[in-house]
């Protein structure tokens, strides 16, 4: 998906606790949030199984999206000819915080 797509999701979580994210998440109609929802819930449970964290006590603390390299094809058209396709891919960063140990 495009880094701007992205973005779009992205803007809306940062900044909440984990479980209000996930249901941001959930009820968002944009095929983004899948992913998302997917890249949350794992860091949160890297967080609960390497730093022995509490799920309810985590906050996305910084949440961002790159742009990611291009993929760039040929598709076949009349006479010959090829139309470009150009399919763009992002990176998402999302870090997640304790605040219990605030």
């Amino acid at each position: 998906m495009s880094a701007h797509k992205a973005r779009k999701v992205v803007d809306q979580i940062h900044g909440r606790s984990y479980e209000e994210t996930l249901m941001i998440l959930e009820l968002m109609p944009y095929r983004a949030c899948y992913s998302i929802f997917k890249l949350v819930y794992s860091a949160a449970a890297n967080a609960s199984h390497n730093m022995d964290f509490k799920k309810g006590d985590l906050i996305v603390s910084k949440a961002e999206v790159n742009e990611g390299p291009t993929v760039k094809k040929l598709k076949p058209r009349a006479r010959g000819r090829g139309y470009p396709i150009k399919r763009p891919t992002c990176h998402i960063t999302i870090v997640l915080k304790d605040i219990s140990s605030i």
